[in-house]
């Protein structure tokens, strides 16, 4: 059993070390109690609950504390991916929600998996998910001196590999902050969040450039042809060098490699196999 997640990168918030210990803590403990919850469940409920933490945290930019786009809105994304049946759902830019990723779990059990907009959100009112303003008091101070305008650079992801082999891969985000409202990033997308049999994937960075690169789909599918994780990772990342493309990543195949990977510093990770590890 394995488990690792992201928080997006550093340069998403105020890089100082009081903040940076605050994401280590926070990693440390969302991580750990992921690795808990792994124990007695498939790695598709824990990636969805482990995400789930992360968009609880106002630390990160996804769920609560979410980045504001430019009409003053936040609008979140979030997708899944179950490795074993190789089916991906997700959610964009959907308003007014706490967890999109509960809500993209929810939509496997369809045949039309990936929702936006108002019909996301009719979705989720109809399975039960209330009005939410994910807006922190934080998020709108930025938003309204337009700090945050220069550090948009975050996401939150996990990948799980369960005792039974299967591994599953979800991903959330708030978004860049002041983009063109609607704006579609990476994330409920399979260039940002991939998993089969072989691997799983979860991206975090500049969403243009991870949708550019097919990223997490590319990653995965050398896996399939026999590539190691990290000879996967590594050559996809030297393929964005020709576009500087901005990306993180953290992975898991099947064979118990376990991986992360950042273009640009630094990535904020934490992961779980023997021992808790964390970003440093």
């Amino acid at each position: 059993m394995k488990i690792i997640i992201h928080g997006g990168f550093f340069s998403e918030s105020s890089t100082n070390q009081e903040t940076k210990k605050a994401k280590q803590d926070a990693l440390a403990k969302i991580v750990t109690l992921g690795y808990e919850y792994l124990k007695s469940h498939s790695a598709l409920e824990t990636v969805v609950y482990t995400a789930a933490l992360l968009e609880d945290n106002d630390l990160f930019n996804a769920g609560i504390g979410s980045q504001i786009q430019s009409d003053g809105k936040v609008r979140l994304s979030a997708s899944l991916m179950d490795g074993k049946t190789e089916k991906f759902s997700g959610v964009i830019n959907i308003e007014d929600v706490k967890n999109p990723i509960e809500i993209a779990q929810n939509l496997l059990a369809y045949d039309d998996r990936v929702l936006s907009g108002s019909g996301a959100q009719d979705f989720a009112r109809n399975k039960g998910f209330e009005y939410f303003n994910p807006i922190t008091k934080q998020r709108q101070s930025e938003y309204e001196t337009k700090l945050n305008q220069l550090n948009n650079k975050g996401t939150v992801g996990c990948v799980a590999l369960d005792a039974d082999g299967n591994l599953a891969a979800a991903t959330s985000t708030g978004g860049k902050g002041f983009e063109i409202p609607c704006r579609v990033s990476d994330s409920a997308t399979v260039a940002g969040n991939y998993a089969n049999q072989y691997a799983g994937i979860s991206c975090t960075g500049v969403g243009e450039d991870i949708v550019s690169g097919a990223l997490a789909a590319k990653i995965v599918t050398r896996v399939t042809d026999g590539f190691t994780l990290k000879e996967a990772t590594d050559k996809s990342f030297a393929e964005l060098k020709s576009f500087d493309g901005f990306a993180g990543v953290v992975g898991i195949s099947a064979k118990g490699e376990i991986y992360h990977c950042d273009s640009h510093p630094y990535m904020v990770w934490a992961s779980f196999d023997v021992n808790l590890q964390v970003f440093s």
